[in-house]
């Protein structure tokens, strides 16, 4: 039975707009037209509709539209190995999101020890970071060196130190500069770890509804390719 752009639309909870820009993007199959000139809308298309938008949400626009660009174009294999790849990168994030939990962990209940300066090159090397990364943490007000006011040097006390450590162990997982701001905000005040046990909670419930949103988006991809 024909479909109408309205009934797509309805179907996917988008604008009539949206479904022709999604056909302009490549992301439904070709639709044939009727003699005058209108589209013929079926079945295939609402299906292909329904996996992009969901792999939209696990995914982002760019990947899911090269999942339908390949299904589309009756190429299964290339499909079934991008969101395959997704799998294996949300499972590595996942992985690193543990690992951080962890060392972030024995990190915070380390005292800070007394102990000399040091220099942006020395902290960055013992981070492996770059000295850039350093300097972009200190503009977004996450590390707060003192300067030499001799040279202009920025000096990292033991305390700087720890904070860069911990700053680079979240950067590393994906944590936003607002979210460290907190964790360091709570251990400088405090002591206390709750803040990062908030924000390694709200990584681990993020990743979670990505692998979701995964598993919905595949299902809805299945019914695409296997129809």
């Amino acid at each position: 039975m024909p479909l109408r752009p309205v009934d797509l639309a309805r179907h996917a909870g988008i604008s009539t707009q949206q479904v022709r820009n999604h056909e302009a993007a490549g992301v439904l199959p070709e639709v044939p037209r009727t003699e005058s000139g209108y589209r013929r809308y079926g079945p295939e298309h609402l299906r292909a509709l329904l996996a992009y938008r969901a792999l939209a949400r696990a995914l982002g626009t760019d990947r899911a539209t090269a999942v339908l660009h390949a299904a589309n174009a009756g190429d299964p294999t290339t499909a079934l190995h991008l969101v395959d790849a997704a799998h294996a990168t949300l499972h590595a994030e996942r992985q690193a999101a543990e690992s951080t939990a962890e060392a972030l962990g024995a990190v915070a209940d380390t005292p800070v020890t007394p102990g000399p300066d040091r220099l942006v090159g020395e902290v960055a090397a013992t981070l492996s970071v770059r000295t850039s990364a350093l300097r972009v943490w200190e503009a977004a007000g996450l590390l707060t060196p003192a300067r030499d006011p001799a040279t202009g040097y920025r000096r990292y006390t033991p305390l700087d130190v720890r904070d860069a450590r911990v700053v680079a162990m979240l950067r590393k997982a994906h944590y936003p500069f607002p979210r460290i701001t907190q964790v360091l905000t709570d251990l400088h005040r405090t002591g206390s770890r709750e803040a990062l046990a908030a924000a390694i909670a709200e990584r681990r419930a993020a990743l979670d509804a990505q692998s979701l949103a995964l598993l919905e988006a595949a299902g809805l991809l299945h019914a695409h390719l296997t129809a």
